[in-house]
């Protein structure tokens, strides 16, 4: 596959249990608002055989508020675990809303020469899309240290299965399983609500629902809907020609949710891509509209020729399914059985 620039996307180097991975801090600098569920998160990774390394900025707990170092501080964060010999692949802290103030900073031939997998999710996007864009090198959309490998006491094993799958699988083929149940259950990070109120579980019966019968085979762009609406307009917007799209939402207003959906439709996004996923927004604010949130996805998208699936278990909620950007997904959508599987190269 090539890019837009014209190089061929290579897919990172795999990694394998003893190797370190790297964290970053790209934006909110989330250790300071729960230090323990941080802590935590690092100790699940460990427990995965995995070692981790604190970037400089992760490390000194570094704080601006909402941003945890200037921009350029942030991007040397980075470089320095993507150019460290020890480190494999980077993991971020958490998202936040800035992790694209990285981009101008960073060095892509060096992150394409050193072949590095990136792991985070939701406002990451900004840094799938770039490393996509300008290195030409597939990511991983994954849980983050504190999102959701923090989550007491021992993480989501599931969570933790298909992460692993993502990261050490580039070449092996294997398919994607309906989870049995879920969860969006919220505590407070200010107090130790996150670790002494037990997590609240729903039954997934009724996910995935089918909302377009259809077959198709496609790279996979899995993205935050509102980061991506950030990106609209830049150099590092990515071609949705032929891909999967798979879009998902902490908080899902309806009245932006609309707005975002239908700016997609008016710059032709749904009638360049193969296939759609939507995945189950953490915080549902309905305002009253006397239809739901797929509702609204078909009313925007309308009828296709392509599968679109709702319902799906990637990103703000758990368990989460990591999904490595770019790679083959098979997907046979039909209303009597749902068929996901990966490629091998």
């Amino acid at each position: 596959m090539i890019n837009k620039l014209g190089l061929e996307i290579l897919s990172p180097l795999a990694l394998s249990p003893g190797d370190t991975l790297g964290v970053f801090t790209p934006s909110s600098p989330g250790y300071v608002d729960c230090p323990g569920l941080f802590e935590n998160g690092l100790k699940n990774i460990e427990a995965l055989g995995f070692k981790v390394k604190l970037g400089d900025l992760a490390k000194r707990r570094s704080s601006q508020i909402y941003r945890s170092a200037s921009a350029q501080d942030r991007a040397q964060e980075l470089m320095e675990l993507i150019c460290d010999p020890t480190v494999r692949g980077v993991i971020s802290t958490i998202g936040g809303s800035n992790s694209s103030s990285l981009i101008p900073f960073l060095d892509f031939s060096e992150i394409r020469k050193q072949r590095k997998v990136l792991c985070g999710y939701s406002d990451v996007t900004s840094l799938h899309l770039a490393f996509l864009h300008f290195a030409g090198l597939q990511t991983v959309y994954s849980p983050a240290v504190m999102c959701w490998f923090g989550d007491w006491p021992n993480g989501c094993s599931l969570s933790q299965q298909y992460f692993l799958q993502a990261i050490t699988s580039w070449n092996t083929k294997y398919s994607l399983q309906k989870p049995e149940r879920w969860s969006n259950h919220r505590r407070r990070w200010d107090n130790d609500d996150w670790k002494n109120i037990p997590r609240q579980w729903q039954s997934n019966i009724n996910g995935w629902k089918v909302l377009q019968n259809g077959v198709t085979k496609a790279p996979v762009l899995a993205l935050n809907l509102n980061t991506l609406m950030s990106a609209c307009g830049t150099e590092y917007w990515p071609d949705f020609s032929g891909k999967i799209l798979l879009i998902e939402d902490m908080d899902c207003g309806f009245g932006r949710t609309e707005r975002a959906l239908r700016q997609l439709s008016f710059i032709g996004v749904f009638d360049k891509i193969s296939g759609l996923i939507i995945g189950k927004p953490e915080v549902l604010n309905q305002s009253d509209a006397p239809f739901s949130y797929l509702d609204l996805v078909q009313e925007i998208v309308g009828p296709r020729s392509y599968p679109i699936l709702g319902d799906f278990d990637c990103g703000h909620t758990l368990p989460m399914i990591s999904f490595p950007q770019m790679r083959i997904l098979n997907m046979d959508v039909q209303q009597s059985q749902v068929s996901l599987f990966f490629d091998g190269p």
